[in-house]
């Protein structure tokens, strides 16, 4: 056995240390490499989580700077254009004011659709950048209606509706930020009369001339209250009745609900105190043939007189994750309504009851059933002839309202949104992907399918006049679903 002399003892340990020593850095800089390559992919990524952590597998490697230079040239090209001319209203393009139509239901009246779409898809009659955030359209005046994040302002837009072609824009300075949700303002504006109704993500609340954009009065919420801002941002939209506007602050320091005069802005009220709100929109409806405010809150589903803004009464209804309740309540009539939470909370049906006493109307809620079968996160369901359709976690399932037992489950869409219209569910998926399913209990039948925008897709379409308007935050995109249009 041959023993090691001393003088090949050192060399030998400095080579073998040397390697060592080689080999570290080697690690240490390939770890800092994959560190900043995550990194990278979560920043390219940031856009596309979802409220629970999760992420669609959808690159964005578009800066928002680069689209807010995308959409500055496509501004400027059109100014140099000829602007239409209308100056009032078009009755054929009425009938979805607010969020999610007149009703909040989503729900369309419109009739002569096409019963089927080409196989190739629709082509649209205009597509065209847009700025960000999670807002939908108003529709009226010939005019579409939304709110954009523009760099580092909120800006409240005014398109022709039939040729997309931006009329006006008001901007102020704002910007919304949140990394899981993504960045931008949430809310859509609400249009009543030649009155336009904006909220803006971090408290705005301005009313504009829905003609000219010229402001007519503004407030702040969230600084007037002295209130923090929700986790997600200011969410909910304007809801107009008779000669008030009702909206949600965030109740958080201050009160849930307020009100105010129309015509000018003036307070008329602040209900709720303390009650922290979530990301629904107030909702007007009639139940047992009384007017009642449906304010889907935190913690709860309550009910406001609309008069006086005293709780009628009060369903217990805990949002998960730090209150998120974020679809809309579903009137059924003439004496329920349905609500619904993601995260595994699920849905219940609620009836409401009430009686005269000594004291006035006695009111009260109770739970009818309640199961996990529909669970919406932000995509709110919609009811036609005794079914709920909506989206449970993403994938389309129709519930029997009387019972909550699911008839059927089917077709992936992931957190997209949908309206109905002519017995057909117009689904507007996550990927910006456009279906047609029948609504009807009896199967899943999807008629049509195809890509119409592209990037992560949570805003809801609005339908008027037979042209269907969507968008995203980073394009828009109008198709006319006309049955004469295709024939």
């Amino acid at each position: 056995m041959m023993n090691r002399t001393p003088e090949t003892s050192p060399p030998l340990k400095r080579g073998v240390l040397g390697r060592l020593a080689r080999w570290g850095l080697v690690l240490i800089v390939g770890s800092a490499l994959a560190i900043g390559l995550a990194a990278g992919s979560l920043y390219l990524l940031r856009s596309k989580w979802d409220l629970r952590g999760n992420f669609t597998p959808v690159f964005d490697f578009s800066s928002p700077d680069r689209r807010l230079q995308e959409l500055e040239r496509h501004r400027a090209a059109q100014r140099e254009g000829p602007l239409p001319t209308a100056e009032a209203a078009d009755e054929t393009l009425e009938g979805w004011p607010s969020f999610r139509g007149p009703r909040r239901d989503g729900v369309s009246e419109a009739t002569g659709l096409l019963s089927a779409w080409p196989a190739d898809g629709l082509r649209p009659l205009y597509r065209q950048p847009v700025g960000g955030g999670y807002s939908g359209f108003a529709l009226g005046l010939g005019r579409a209606y939304t709110l954009e994040q523009r760099g580092g302002e909120e800006a409240v837009v005014a398109y022709d509706f039939l040729s997309g072609v931006e009329l006006w824009s008001f901007s102020y300075p704002a910007y919304f930020q949140e990394q899981m949700g993504g960045d931008g303002p949430r809310a859509t504006p609400t249009l009543d009369d030649r009155r336009l109704y904006a909220l803006g993500a971090q408290g705005h609340l301005n009313c504009l001339d829905a003609l000219t954009g010229e402001l007519v009065w503004a407030r702040h919420l969230l600084r007037e209250t002295n209130s923090g801002n929700l986790t997600w941002g200011m969410s909910g939209s304007p809801l107009i009745e008779g000669d008030r506007l009702w909206v949600t602050a965030s109740g958080l320091g201050g009160p849930g609900v307020l009100v105010f005069e129309k015509a000018t802005g003036e307070p008329v009220g602040a209900y709720e105190p303390g009650r922290q709100q979530a990301y629904a929109s107030l909702e007007w409806v009639e139940l047992v043939g009384r007017p009642v405010l449906l304010d889907f809150a935190a913690e709860a589903l309550v009910g406001l007189d609309p008069e006086t803004g005293r709780r009628l009464w009060s369903f217990d209804w805990t949002g998960p994750q730090n209150g998120i309740n974020a679809a809309q309540p579903l009137f059924i009539g003439p004496d329920r309504v349905f609500i619904s939470s993601g995260y595994g909370q699920g849905c219940a049906m609620i009836e409401i009851g009430v009686a005269d006493g000594p004291e006035g109307p006695q009111w009260n809620a109770r739970r009818l059933w309640s199961n996990v079968q529909m669970k919406n996160k932000f995509n709110s369901s919609v009811h036609h002839e005794g079914f709920i359709y909506g989206l449970d976690e993403g994938v389309l399932a129709c519930l029997d309202a009387r019972d909550g037992r699911r008839r059927w489950k089917g077709g992936r869409y992931g957190y997209g949104q949908l309206l109905l219209a002519e017995g057909h569910l117009i689904v507007l998926g996550e990927s910006g992907e456009l279906a047609l399913v029948r609504a009807t209990p009896r199967a899943f039948e999807e008629v049509s399918r195809f890509k119409a925008i592209d990037g992560k897709t949570w805003n809801h379409p609005a339908l008027a006049g037979g042209r269907l308007l969507i968008r995203n935050g980073r394009e828009m995109a109008c198709f006319d679903l006309r049955a004469e249009a295709g024939s």
